[in-house]
């Protein structure tokens, strides 16, 4: 008996010729793997999809919150009282060839560019920017009863914006693309300077806060524009067609001489455009022969001030004041006396008599 084990027998000898025995995948285990790495791919797929729909979301909100989304909204959902325009005589623009053609182009090709809205306060949508599309739309609209010009691709101004910001909005695209007269951009600084709103009431120092972007020999065109319609009110009927130089050579007339009333009676009277310019151009000429008007004397300053080194100087009447950091009282007598005689003659005031104290 053998003593390998209990039971009497050794272990049985391995077949060298057998080798190790080969183990192959079988149908199932086939089924099974491809299962799993199928699983294991469509769960890698699922986690990227989320991780893409989460960063989506995120800019979908980002974009909403910062108004560069676009909405297709209902014409007859917006408004256009809130906001002024910033085109004069707005029913001629609206009949106008150019209209026309912006309606033909809407027609064959639909909109291209949004317009832009604000929520007011009452929570309506309010027109900021795009009044040319937004006519052309509505008189298409009216005039074909089409379902396809009944509404209007807007972008939204999210939160409460600045009511100069939307003066500025409203004009810029147009004073870009230079679709804007002077006398309509010295309007509008008229109407915002008028706007209980907005904390400026003078309309010339409004000009720079609405076209800072604008070189400022353009700015000091919309500047004469603005005195010339505040001059004129309106007695000027058709500011519009008021061209750049005879504009401003009125405005610079009217600064001169006397004569507003004269002229504002002359324009209430004229029939048409071309005598309206006329007219203009008549009194500029006529201002030319007069002399110019007399301007009330500078009120005499009660006193000013001024620094010579470190010496600081203040002048009024019967007094002039010195004070230095100097100690003037060792500065030797003649010394001092000289630097008096000096002063007084360069105002002109001759050799004075020193009294001695």
């Amino acid at each position: 008996m053998s003593s390998g084990n209990k039971f009497g027998f050794g272990p049985l000898d391995a077949d060298p010729a057998a080798g190790k025995r080969k183990r192959s995948v079988g149908p199932m285990g086939a089924a099974v793997r491809e299962a799993a790495e199928s699983l294991q791919e469509a769960t890698e797929a699922k986690v990227e999809q989320r991780r893409q729909n989460a960063q989506d979301a995120k800019d979908f909100r980002a974009a909403q919150d910062e108004g560069r989304l676009l909405v297709d909204i209902p014409l007859e959902e917006i408004e256009t009282s809130d906001l002024p325009r910033d085109r004069l005589e707005l029913e001629a623009v609206a009949a106008s060839d150019e209209m026309e053609e912006l309606k033909s182009s809407i027609q064959q090709r639909g909109q291209k560019e949004p317009v832009e809205v604000y929520l007011d306060d009452a929570g309506r949508y309010q027109l900021k920017k795009g009044w040319r599309r937004f006519t052309a739309l509505s008189q298409l609209r009216a005039e074909t009863g089409e379902d396809r010009f009944a509404s209007i691709i807007a972008r939204v101004e999210k939160g409460q914006g600045a009511r100069l910001d939307r003066y500025v909005d409203m004009v810029e695209e147009n004073v870009v693309r230079e679709d804007l007269t002077f006398a309509e951009m010295a309007q509008v600084a008229i109407t915002a300077a008028a706007d209980p709103a907005i904390d400026e009431i003078d309309p010339d120092a409004m000009v720079p806060r609405l076209y800072g972007s604008l070189h400022k020999m353009k700015r000091s065109y919309i500047r004469s524009f603005v005195f010339l319609l505040c001059a004129l009110g309106d007695d000027l009927k058709w500011p519009k067609d008021v061209a750049r130089n005879l504009g401003v050579d009125v405005a610079r007339a009217l600064k001169n001489v006397e004569g507003a009333a004269a002229l504002r009676t002359d324009l209430a009277v004229a029939p048409d455009r071309g005598a309206q310019n006329d007219i203009l151009a008549k009194f500029v000429e006529a201002s030319k022969k007069k002399p110019a008007a007399d301007k009330p004397a500078a009120a005499p300053r009660e006193k000013f001030e001024f620094h010579v080194g470190n010496m600081k100087v203040t002048a009024r009447k019967g007094e002039c004041r010195i004070v230095s950091p100097d100690d003037f009282a060792s500065v030797p007598r003649a010394q001092l006396e000289k630097a008096i005689r000096a002063f007084e003659e360069a105002l002109g005031k001759g050799n004075p008599r020193v009294t001695s104290l």
